[in-house]
């Protein structure tokens, strides 16, 4: 059974080897904050929007960090709960895949 510090140093060195999967995730969240601020824009401007399976499929392929700053950053889609309670959701649910690849690889 690993302790709380084995798993943490296991957490730093799984990204420290898998340096494409940090320039992914950066990439991802970059373009979720982008997303999420385009469908701010167009919907202050009463325009097509983005749909919410991209908005949340984004968040669900790696960019769920920077989707959920910008749910609260541009106070947008706060209201409905797939986004206050579902994008938390898939953080945890993407952190335990984490640490279980990390535990595996122990």
């Amino acid at each position: 059974m690993a302790n709380i510090n084995d798993l943490f140093c296991g957490f730093i060195s799984f990204f420290k080897s898998n340096i494409y999967l940090c320039f992914y995730l950066a990439f991802i969240n970059v373009l979720a904050i982008i997303l999420y601020a385009a469908d701010k824009i167009k919907a202050i401007g009463k325009s097509r929007r983005i749909r919410v399976s991209t908005l949340l499929g984004v968040a669900f392929l790696g960019g769920s960090v920077g989707s959920l700053i910008s749910v609260y950053l541009f106070n947008h889609k706060t209201r409905k709960k797939a986004f206050t309670v579902g994008i938390p959701l898939i953080i945890v649910m993407q952190i335990a895949l984490i640490l279980f690849v990390v535990y595996i690889k122990m």
